[in-house]
């Protein structure tokens, strides 16, 4: 059965991101049908959204190739981040489920737990989660995509240190999940602006001169789809 070109750009864009593709690396349609079991077909798709997306280039005569971000368009990631991440906020306030806030409410009290007992190992993801979930409540598709787009490019051009106190941060996210639930909108967009301008700290841009290339554990989950 084909396999999905999504299930093979998601494979590829995790890849980028993680550095097995190195900035400025060539991607060919038979090394990456190669690497993930799939035929050229899906891959040729793939490609072409993660060009939409930024992460490929294609030149002429050059064929596609990783893409290389200055530190301006790395920088100005961030900022764009700090625009959305509030608006979204603001939307979730307005338009969330009592599913999203379970789910909110659940990832925040396991936040606070592990923050408090120092099991730091875990918080980047659930706070991963927990930006993806609010986005997802604010009822609008377009600005949610946007929102994940810039979180996997931000993870590709910047090392993301944890915070030097995680409870007063997960108790940021507290703060913002109880604005939502009270339909307040102004000061979830105001607590989430607030939250983005104290995570900038923890940014620092990739040297890209650094970068190492790794063998990749990423393999299509073809699982199912044969069935």
């Amino acid at each position: 059965m084909r396999i999905p070109a999504h299930s093979v750009c998601t494979a590829i864009r995790d890849d980028i991101v993680s550095g097995v593709f190195a900035r400025g690396a060539r991607l060919t349609e038979e090394q990456l049908a190669r690497r993930y079991g799939v035929s050229r077909v899906p891959v040729r798709e793939a490609l072409r959204t993660l060009e939409s997306e930024g992460f490929v280039v294609t030149r002429r005569h050059a064929g596609a190739q990783v893409a290389e971000p200055t530190e301006q368009e790395a920088a100005d990631l961030l900022d764009m981040r700090a625009l959305l991440e509030p608006l979204g906020a603001a939307r979730a306030a307005q338009r969330r489920t009592e599913a999203h806030l379970k789910v909110l409410r659940g990832l925040v009290r396991l936040g606070q737990e592990r923050a408090g007992r120092g099991q730091g190992e875990d918080l980047r993801s659930l706070g991963g989660w927990f930006h993806e979930t609010l986005a997802q409540a604010s009822g609008s598709p377009a600005l949610t995509a946007l929102l994940t787009q810039l979180r996997h490019k931000i993870a590709w051009t910047h090392v993301v240190e944890q915070p030097d106190r995680p409870v007063e941060a997960w108790a940021e996210h507290g703060a913002i999940v109880d604005a939502v639930a009270r339909g307040d909108a102004e000061r979830a967009r105001a607590l989430t602006a607030l939250h983005a301008e104290r995570s900038l700290a923890l940014h620092r841009p990739k040297n890209p001169g650094r970068d190492r290339v790794r063998v990749s554990q990423h393999a299509v989950n073809t699982t199912g789809l044969r069935n």
